[in-house]
């Protein structure tokens, strides 16, 4: 596919309770019926298990069943797979993004803002660097869920072109996701993309989805409220076109994350 253009898919979708085999196979399915080509296929977070706090039950390695299963649907379809799982690694857990492309290539970010309202900072480590990954010549800074509300962490200073946020994120707190959402396209003119989950947890936490898709000025392109996978094509003309025109990223202020 053309390196200007990127072909993403959000999966938006419920999930099977501490149940990797059951959403694997969810997962499969619905990938496979896919009838349009994708570069990225995005998944939202811990879409093995749900935003769990225990991870000893659901976690898994980075030699294991959800790393195979991955490998396995990017090369299937031609296109990368994105999303977070627990990991083990040692004594310590991990809310990990996995990145993996569809020669089977891995890069991974541990999620930097552990959720503390849930205690996720008492049981997982934080990550404590940023990844940028460059795929078909494209820039991408991939977050976790709860990094959304830290626009520092977010702060384009590598010039990405597609910053990505997988998540469970529940309906009482759904419109500070859409905004946020929208705020970090336009402080950081890029692609803001959100995938969120649908459907109750075992703790009766619901969420109604609204993954979306925000072009630099804020501008919604896509918006999604069911259980299904949709599709757009991006621009990096687009993106660099109104760069040039605004020049908003060259007045950002200089300081250093410590």
């Amino acid at each position: 596919m053309d390196s200007e253009k990127l072909t993403i898919s959000l999966v938006q979708t419920s999930l099977f309770w501490h149940d990797r085999k059951a959403n694997l196979a969810q997962l499969s399915k619905k990938i496979n019926e896919m009838e349009v080509e994708s570069d990225l296929i995005i998944l939202p977070e811990m879409f093995t298990s749900g935003f769990t706090m225990e991870p000893s039950q659901v976690a898994d390695s980075m030699d294991g069943e959800t790393i195979k299963w991955m490998r396995e649907m990017a090369s299937h379809k031609n296109a990368a797979m994105i999303g977070s799982i627990v990991i083990r690694e040692g004594k310590n857990f991990y809310n990990r993004l996995l990145f993996v492309s569809p020669k089977g290539t891995i890069l991974h970010y541990d999620k930097k803002h552990t959720f503390t309202l849930a205690g996720e900072d008492k049981i997982y480590e934080a990550g404590t660097t940023l990844e940028i990954i460059e795929y078909k010549n494209w820039k991408i800074c991939p977050l976790i869920c709860y990094d959304l509300r830290f626009p520092v962490w977010s702060r384009n200073t590598s010039n990405y072109d597609l910053l990505i946020y997988v998540a469970n994120w529940p309906e009482p707190r759904i419109n500070a996701w859409d905004a946020l959402l929208k705020a970090r396209a336009i402080e950081n003119m890029a692609v803001c993309v959100g995938v969120n989950r649908i459907g109750e947890d075992e703790n009766g936490h619901n969420y109604v989805g609204h993954s979306s898709v925000y072009d630099v000025l804020g501008d919604r392109k896509l918006f999604m409220e069911t259980d299904a996978i949709a599709t757009i094509t991006l621009s990096k003309k687009d993106i660099y076109s109104k760069r040039q025109k605004l020049r908003f990223l060259e007045d950002r202020d200089e300081f250093i994350l410590k």
